[in-house]
């Protein structure tokens, strides 16, 4: 049985993470990213497999190069589900602004 990994499962990871952020810029070559990290390019391999199955990653063949570059359209449904919570952080923020603003007057 095959195990579907999801968007969710591929940013737990912080290397996971590290490497998305490398590659938001520009895309960069399996070996490139890992010269960014004390670990074995094989490792790097893995974590870049995971986050391709995900299709936060995406691949372009350039010669006998692989590049890996972020995928930014499958980061819009990570920033759909974080909105939930900024509106919730934000309303909170507010009664708090307010809350704030009347304890001020009273003094």
């Amino acid at each position: 049985m095959e195990v579907r990994r999801d968007i969710y499962q591929a940013i737990a990871d912080p290397t996971r993470r590290a490497i998305i952020s490398i590659i938001a810029l520009q895309a960069m070559t399996p070996n490139a990213i890992a010269e960014h990290f004390d670990t074995s390019r094989q490792a790097i391999s893995k974590h870049l497999k995971i986050l391709t199955e995900c299709e936060l990653v995406g691949q372009k063949q350039n010669g006998r190069e692989i590049y890996y570059q972020l995928e930014a359209s499958k980061m819009q449904e990570l920033d759909k589900w974080l909105q939930q919570f900024r509106t919730i952080w934000e309303n909170k923020f507010n009664e708090l602004d307010t809350i704030l603003e009347t304890l001020k007057k009273e003094k």
